[in-house]
């Protein structure tokens, strides 16, 4: 009888346990990978010592990004139970306790936050300063329009800025550039979705989507994609740790192809959802950032 005790307990602590990785958003973590960015463009990738400590604050940007998420599902728990797809997520169908994910938040951030600055102030204050930013999201600039895409941009730059604090390196004004108006690119996109998915009941779920419309959204995507192009392309021949070849400017072709086929999953195929998982998932991008990336590594370090 002990044994079957033992073996359901922890059966159920497993659930338990597998619930609760579910809500922390795995799936979005790949968004802490602009921690890498600084590493990368700053020549430094074969760097052991310092990619090991890049490793680490990307491991602990995807710790507290999940309390983060847990924070925001518990804000929206009976908002997110009206959508035809987050209500399948573990504390809005109620698999999941909210005490339980109030624990393991808590937990995450007592434990998280203070190893951040085991790496180093710097690095520590930016990691506080994403947790701060991101909790505040969740109660209040969520609901303000225009400043929600914002500080979704912000989390990203924050992202980057702490991979640079980590190797202690200072940031690019490219990458602070072209980081914000990628999120800004993505972040549009994501609201048009939510507004074509709900339609009438968007307002419902997110009073703030009734402060938009897909024709305003359809303008600031067109205009942060023109400009996005336009930074990334001044980026690769006037950057001063660039080749001197100007052999970064062969990548631009790819960043062009990327941008135009996330506009075309977003307007032909009404996605955009999850840009994570969109992203894995169509092939021809998953190609396309594959060459991005192999282009970047081999002019950067090779060229």
């Amino acid at each position: 009888m002990a044994d079957t005790t033992t073996a359901y307990t922890a059966s159920t602590a497993a659930g338990t346990a597998a619930l609760l990785l579910r809500a922390m958003r795995p799936k979005q973590w790949p968004k802490n990978a602009f921690v890498f960015a600084a590493l990368v463009f700053d020549r430094k990738l074969l760097d052991l010592p310092l990619f090991g400590r890049t490793l680490i604050a990307f491991l602990l940007f995807c710790l507290v990004s999940g309390a983060v998420y847990l924070i925001n599902d518990l804000v929206d728990v009976e908002k997110d139970r009206q959508h035809p797809h987050k209500r399948h997520r573990p504390l809005a169908s109620g698999q999941l306790r909210p005490g339980v994910a109030i624990a393991a938040a808590v937990t995450i951030v007592i434990v998280g936050l203070p190893l951040g600055f085991v790496l180093g102030i710097p690095f520590g204050v930016v990691l506080s300063s994403y947790f701060l930013l991101q909790t505040l999201y969740s109660f209040a600039l969520k609901h303000l329009v225009i400043i929600d895409a914002l500080t979704v941009a912000a989390g990203f730059v924050l992202r980057a800025v702490g991979g640079a604090a980590v190797i202690g390196v200072m940031m690019s004004p490219w990458l602070y550039i072209c980081t914000t108006l990628l999120a800004l690119f993505i972040s549009f996109g994501r609201r048009r979705h939510e507004l074509m998915l709900l339609e009438a009941e968007a307002a419902n779920h997110r009073a703030i989507l009734d402060q938009y419309s897909p024709h305003l959204l359809d303008h600031l995507i067109t205009i942060v994609a023109a400009t996005t192009i336009i930074a990334y392309s001044l980026y690769t021949f006037s950057a001063p740790n660039l080749p001197a070849n100007h052999a970064m400017m062969l990548t631009i072709p790819f960043v062009l192809y990327g941008i135009f086929r996330y506009m075309y999953l977003i307007h032909i195929h009404n996605e955009g959802g999850s840009p994570e998982e969109m992203i894995f998932k169509d092939l021809p991008m998953l190609i396309d950032l594959g060459l991005w990336s192999l282009a970047v590594i081999v002019i950067l370090y090779f060229m």
